[in-house]
């Protein structure tokens, strides 16, 4: 989840993963997957490197999962 502000000031936390596109003008319009549009104060630049940022903080807290751990022979 990333947080952005509305025209008007308002903060909107957002899920990252559904970000479909960003209309670049004198602000920004974020369409999601869901259909649902925002107008947001934020560039189109600030909004990537946030999601960017989202994505390496749950990338580094993922854990790798050994799939044979358990089904070793002895």
């Amino acid at each position: 989840m990333i947080t952005l502000h509305k025209l008007n000031g308002t903060p909107i936390v957002i899920n990252a993963e559904l970000i479909e596109s960003l209309e670049i003008g004198q602000e920004t319009v974020v369409a999601l997957a869901t259909g649902n549009r925002f107008l947001v104060r934020e560039s189109a630049e600030e909004i990537t490197q946030k999601v960017v940022e989202y994505r390496k903080k749950i990338n580094s807290e993922a854990k790798a999962i050994n799939p044979i751990q358990g089904f070793e022979r002895t």
